[in-house]
């Protein structure tokens, strides 16, 4: 199967109260096309460093990663991807509609694609009713929720959220879920990280627990947690583990 996103050897360096940090150390991981791929550790186990590097927003200091072949230092590997940050944000002066309609301009869509994409994204993301709101009278659910929309705009192949539940109740995250699984079956790849395990559990195909910018389990969620066990208590017996091993902490 090929690979959506390829990372060999990659480290991100830098300095910090005149001390070197080692933010990714030397990760390997593959993202095969049509997976859905999470990415789990403590704060600063470098989850974020790493989309970001994807992403193009920080340069490598060794080592390197491709998404569907092309280097990430290259802007065009970005051409294809969606992604939604930890907190995002949008213009709150502006209505959901013409969010989406400003985004899908910007990827140059016709004004007809825009439409049936956008009313397809409000009806699945359940904002069709709120449509012609101001985002700024939004809750912090809906606004995750119309981000999304705007991620998702241009149906990009290579989608990469950054805890996309955050502030969603259980009926948010269910549309999360089935959104996610909704893009697994039209063949995109999902790249994802989240400090909600069970929803982890429920969609991913592989997983890769990092500390301390290396990957220190992985694999596919089928198979990477020992039978009869969750994968709460495992990524908390791993990491713990780990910090033990080199004698840091579990945060």
């Amino acid at each position: 199967m090929n690979a959506a996103v390829e990372i060999n050897a990659l480290s991100v360096t830098f300095e910090q109260n005149g001390q070197t940090v080692k933010a990714l150390d030397s990760l390997d991981a593959v993202v095969p096309q049509g997976h859905v791929f999470g990415l789990l550790g403590p704060n600063g186990a470098g989850k974020t460093t790493l989309m970001h590097t994807l992403l193009g927003f920080i340069e490598p200091t060794r080592g390197n990663a491709s998404i569907f072949g092309t280097d990430v230092r290259r802007s065009i590997a970005r051409q294809r991807i969606g992604y939604l940050p930890e907190h995002p944000d949008t213009y709150r002066f502006l209505t959901a509609r013409e969010l989406l309609q400003n985004a899908g301009r910007m990827f140059g869509m016709s004004r007809a694609s825009v439409k049936q994409r956008g009313d397809a994204l409000l009806e699945q993301l359940d904002l069709t009713q709120a449509a012609d709101r101001l985002a700024g009278t939004y809750s912090r659910g809906m606004l995750q929720r119309v981000c999304l929309a705007q991620t998702l705009i241009n149906d990009p192949d290579l989608v990469i959220l950054d805890e996309p539940t955050g502030g969603m109740d259980p009926f948010g995250r269910l549309q999360i879920r089935n959104l996610i699984s909704d893009l697994k079956a039209r063949g995109k790849t999902v790249l994802f990280c989240s400090h909600e395990l069970s929803e982890v559990e429920l969609v991913c195909d592989t997983i890769a627990i990092l500390y301390r910018g290396r990957a220190i389990a992985s694999g596919p969620a089928s198979t990477l947690v020992p039978v009869g066990e969750r994968l709460e208590p495992f990524f908390i017996r791993t990491i713990t583990a780990a910090a033990d091993a080199q004698g840091g902490s579990h945060a």
